[in-house]
C-alpha cells in the first residue's frame, strides 16, 4: 500500500522579505488594512508565523500593526 506524503508541500515564504534578505527595520504599514486583514482569522485572531509563513521580525511587526490599526478603529477587535 503506497502512503501519501502529506503536509510536505511548499514552504511559505514571508511576504515582506525580499531576495536580498529581510529588510531592516522591519515595518509593517497599520493602514494596509487589506494586508493586515489577510494575516487575520475570522475571529479576529493573528495567525501564527508557520501558518502565515512571515519570518520572526516581520511577524513582530504585524503584530503591533494589528494593535495600532485596532486602536484607530481600521480592524476589529473581535470577529464579525
Amino acid at each position: 500500500m503506497v502512503r501519501k506524503k502529506l503536509g510536505r508541500g511548499r514552504k511559505n515564504r514571508c511576504r515582506f522579505c525580499t531576495k536580498e534578505g529581510c529588510p531592516r527595520p522591519a515595518f509593517v504599514d497599520y493602514k494596509d488594512v487589506q494586508t493586515l486583514k489577510k494575516l487575520c482569522t475570522s475571529q479576529g485572531k493573528l495567525f501564527s508565523r508557520k501558518r502565515s509563513g512571515n519570518c520572526a521580525a516581520f511577524q513582530r511587526a504585524v503584530k503591533d500593526a494589528v494593535k495600532r490599526a485596532r486602536f484607530m478603529a481600521l480592524l476589529p477587535y473581535v470577529g464579525e
